[in-house]
């Protein structure tokens, strides 16, 4: 019997490739032993997703019939794998129909379509805009920096803060406020 939450064992915070490419952490069975001296030292969690997502995008590029070169890849390949990950989503994103639309916690089960979560894929798009550029390509010609992408990403966060009804607010950076009786610098200010 085949499962409805195909994908659900895979590591919580793992990253979205993990469930396409078929593993949680990206691990791959060697011949070296654990005391191989020749191994390099491990890849952090980031390098290791950064890793698995770029090799995922490759995949995807050698299976578009016709396969498309890395060099020739632009943004609507980006958004195309984008779209294609939707399939491989966990996050209910209610559609303007149904009943449950604009609710942050719904009472109860509705059909409307899993998706990626906004977050996941902002951070996926951050890894493979430095991926590519660390294999190679010129920050000019990065697909994965491209307006429509950015635009992409913003329609994508503002349909699914609408769904759940919890606006997006973007986190503001904290700033240490002065207090009346301190003094902003080392250089007072003379009064006349």
């Amino acid at each position: 019997m085949m499962s409805i939450n195909k994908g659900k064992e895979v590591a919580e915070g793992s990253s979205i490739l993990a469930t396409v490419a078929g593993t949680a952490d990206g691990a791959r069975v060697g011949a070296g032993g654990v005391g191989d001296q020749r191994n390099p030292p491990p890849l952090s969690r980031y390098e290791s997703q950064k890793r698995r997502d770029w090799n995922t995008f490759g995949q995807y590029l050698r299976n578009q019939r016709p396969p498309v070169a890395l060099s020739q890849c632009n943004a609507n390949h980006v958004l195309e794998f984008l779209r294609y990950l939707d399939q491989f989503g966990k996050t209910k994103v209610h559609l303007q129909g149904c009943v449950f639309f604009g609710q942050p916690e719904p009472p109860g089960p509705c059909t409307c379509p899993l998706r990626q979560a906004w977050g996941s894929l902002d951070a996926l798009i951050g890894r493979l805009r430095a991926a590519y550029e660390e294999n190679g390509g010129l920050p000019e010609t990065n697909p994965f920096a491209s307006g429509s992408i950015r635009i992409y990403l913003r329609e994508v966060r503002d349909s699914q803060a609408k769904a759940r009804g919890i606006p997006y607010k973007k986190k503001k950076k904290k700033r240490n406020p002065l207090k009346a009786n301190e003094v902003s610098s080392s250089f007072p200010i003379q009064q006349p």
